[in-house]
């Protein structure tokens, strides 16, 4: 008799079933995750290659068990975000130079006020300025990248995105914070200018 795993069954089950050698239960947890891990690992890094490779490898550690997640620390998919971002840490070049950022000064503060009252970037993401924010986001150092699109894309806690980047919660805030004020300013360039504006 064939075991079939449904989207209801847990994680917990599901790790349980693949660990008892159940190959079902292996692709179930691989169809509930692998979406949101590629597009985290394809925003993070920029390269869809390096963000399936990512995927493929986190997987393969979790099947071979060679990852050893403890269900009784933590969520499975925040255990694997935290995966990704290590493995995409070590894909990247050494040599990247990402473009610093001005250091925050009161025109910081109010442009961060501002980036909070955007609407939320996976809404961006589907209209005509999804590929701005893709460069936007992709320009931010890899510390802001990180906050920005666990909070505003996946919808994650300031304590899970800690957990995941190995920081506390207020050097998270700071990091978002920073990280949305620098895209905010990026995309502004992109916004076209009014008759009333010009």
């Amino acid at each position: 008799m064939t075991t079939t795993h449904a989207t209801s069954d847990s994680d917990a089950d599901l790790l349980r079933a693949m660990r008892g050698g159940t190959a079902a239960a292996f692709q179930a947890l691989y169809r509930r995750h692998q979406g949101p891990l590629f597009r985290f690992a394809l925003l993070r890094c920029g390269s869809p290659d390096t963000a399936a490779d990512v995927v493929q490898e986190v997987f393969m550690g979790l099947l071979t068990d060679s990852l050893r997640f403890d269900p009784l620390r933590g969520a499975l998919p925040h255990f694997l975000f935290g995966v990704a971002r290590n493995l995409i840490l070590r894909h990247e070049h050494p040599r990247h130079l990402e473009l610093p950022l001005p250091e925050p000064d009161e025109e910081d503060d109010d442009a961060e006020q501002a980036s909070e009252r955007h609407e939320p970037l996976a809404r961006l993401l589907s209209d005509e300025l999804a590929e701005q924010v893709r460069r936007a986001i992709a320009l931010l150092p890899p510390h802001y990248r990180d906050p920005v699109i666990l909070y505003e894309l996946h919808e994650l806690s300031y304590l899970e995105i800690a957990e995941i980047c190995q920081v506390d919660i207020g050097t998270i805030r700071s990091r978002l914070s920073r990280g949305r004020a620098a895209m905010a300013k990026r995309l502004a360039l992109h916004r076209p200018t009014t008759i009333n504006e010009a």
